[in-house]
């Protein structure tokens, strides 16, 4: 929802990426900022009215952003979304980060404009397994960040440590960064960074990516 230059630039990567995508923005003209190519529905309409939502085929979605100029007609949009119509994976750019971290707290994933790159909100989207953020001059050591199944919500970071053998640097956690203590578990919403040998990083993904098989 919204296709101002965020979401024109969203919807033509997730394009571009294979994905089939829908278009809602109640000015028509916005939809000049698609590119001519661009083969995805353009659905006039408010992105939070029902009917709307089920023209651009919200019924069968696997993820919706809310990514309009207004606050509050995208955490509307993005409740509606996940409450009508089920759909889990929901991202909502907030312009006040205040907003925003109490949004997070209701279980909406947000987006503070001040922190905004189309790449966050593609790695709320869709699962995307480990993104490098900084490798040591030698280019053995990664500092990536990692998706994590949800299995892994409510264990001590420490059992992740032991399962994939990386270091987990921080946390981002309500887009504040911190630094695990030894009691620290992972929450609903937390984006986790590790450290780790190059050569493991698959292994580390598949690892975090499933279920864990043993409580600790």
């Amino acid at each position: 929802m919204g296709c101002g230059r965020v979401g024109a630039t969203l919807a033509l990567s997730l394009e571009g990426r294979g994905h089939s995508v829908a278009v809602i923005d109640q000015n028509p003209e916005a939809f000049r900022r698609l590119d001519a190519s661009f083969e995805g529905k353009k659905v006039t309409g408010l992105g939070f009215d029902r009917d709307t939502l089920t023209g651009a085929g919200i019924e069968d979605a696997f993820a919706f952003a809310a990514v309009s100029d207004g606050d509050n007609s995208n955490i509307l949009a993005a409740r509606v979304v996940r409450e009508t119509f089920g759909v889990q994976n929901v991202v909502a750019r907030i312009y006040d980060p205040h907003r925003a971290e109490i949004y997070q707290r209701l279980g909406i994933p947000t987006v503070a404009t001040v922190r905004w790159t189309a790449d966050q909100v593609l790695r709320r989207m869709l699962p995307m397994g480990a993104q490098d953020q900084y490798r040591d001059a030698s280019g053995h050591i990664s500092l990536a960040q990692v998706d994590v199944h949800a299995g892994w919500i409510g264990r001590p970071l420490r059992a992740i440590e032991a399962a994939t053998g990386a270091r987990v640097a921080y946390v981002t956690r309500y887009g504040d960064g911190i630094l695990p203590a030894a009691d620290t578990v992972l929450q609903e919403n937390d984006v986790l960074h590790v450290l780790q040998r190059v050569e493991d990083m698959d292994a580390v993904e598949r690892v975090l990516g499933t279920a864990p098989g043993v409580t600790e």
